[in-house]
């Protein structure tokens, strides 16, 4: 079967979707098995009857996408339309779209990219504890810090307070060279990256100058009631029993808070407890506190990392040679 689709107001497929026009249209090709041509405001679509009619669908949903968000869909957007329309989830679209987080006006909103990320959007905003558990790569982090600056920025709260614990991985801190802050900064840049993602520069700055926005290791909260905050732990794998529940007991009112972690990364030693397996077994049975535990197919960064993730996993002891 042959067939054309038309982009209207001007619209092409190079204009509507970042990246190499090339390398999307292969990308689109090996998806669904289709030959296609493009040429200004027309793609041509070769193939069976089902798969050129679901790629004119997708074709129209890339034109709504690009009307509403009044820009360029990057490539991983761009994928993930691809995905859901190849495996019959586009019906899933619209309610991702409609849990999008608004966060600087200058940067792009962020959607949750599969049902369990939806679940854990809609867990941050209803609850005000949430655990959010899962391998690398499924964007438990990404999502808590695009919530904590979407509540910023509205007023929910006055202030965002982002921290880990500075687990050695296998180097004492005391022997690095450096500043307590210097030593420190390494384990804290992560969410230097994303925070960044989020918000213009200076304005992340001057919120950093003036503490309204703190970037500290988990030691640094001892002590301390967080009130009108959006409090973040991230690596919660690595915190101790005795760690967790200091952090824990720091929310105060009109806070919120959002516990991050791998239980398959841990840096704790052979005889310590992980305080977030110890949170999950004792926590999960209160209503008010909210879990999602992602798994490897959830993953959304590049497609090779979920690759990566499962072979790993395959492998009851990495790093044995045979």
């Amino acid at each position: 079967m042959e067939s054309r689709f038309y982009f209207e107001k001007g619209l092409t497929l190079h204009t509507a979707c970042a990246g190499d026009e090339v390398k999307n249209l292969r990308y689109l090709q090996n998806l669904f098995g289709v030959r296609l041509v493009a040429r200004e405001n027309w793609v041509e679509i070769h193939g069976e009857e089902e798969a050129v009619q679901r790629v004119q669908n997708l074709l129209a949903e890339l034109a709504r996408f690009y009307e509403l968000r009044s820009r360029q869909l990057e490539t991983r957007d761009f994928e993930f339309l691809c995905r859901s329309f190849r495996d019959h989830r586009e019906g899933d679209l619209h309610e991702l779209w409609n849990e999008r987080i608004a966060v600087s006006p200058k940067k792009r909103e962020v959607l949750p990219r599969s049902r369990r990320q939806l679940e854990y959007v809609r867990q941050m905003r209803s609850r005000d504890m949430v655990f959010g558990v899962g391998p690398a790569g499924t964007g438990k982090t990404y999502l808590a810090m695009a919530m904590a600056v979407s509540e910023f920025l509205k007023g929910n709260v006055t202030r965002i307070i982002l921290t880990r614990p500075a687990r050695e991985s296998g180097e004492n801190l005391g022997f690095l060279p450096g500043s307590l802050e210097e030593k420190i900064m390494p384990y804290l840049r992560p969410l230097y990256d994303a925070l960044y993602d989020m918000m213009q520069f200076d304005e992340v700055s001057s919120l950093l100058e003036r503490n309204i926005i703190e970037v500290a290791p988990l030691a640094f909260m001892r002590g301390r009631t967080l009130n009108n905050a959006f409090i973040i732990l991230d690596e919660a794998q690595n915190t101790t029993v005795e760690q967790m529940l200091m952090f824990l007991t720091r929310m105060g009112f009109n806070s919120r808070c959002v516990i991050t972690g791998d239980p398959s990364q841990s840096d704790l030693g052979p005889k310590e407890n992980s305080g977030l397996r110890h949170a999950i077994s004792h926590l999960r049975g209160i209503p008010e506190i909210g879990f999602t535990f992602f798994e490897t197919g959830d993953v959304v960064r590049h497609a090779l990392l979920e690759k990566i993730i499962l072979a790993y996993q395959s492998d009851p002891a990495p790093g044995k040679e045979e």
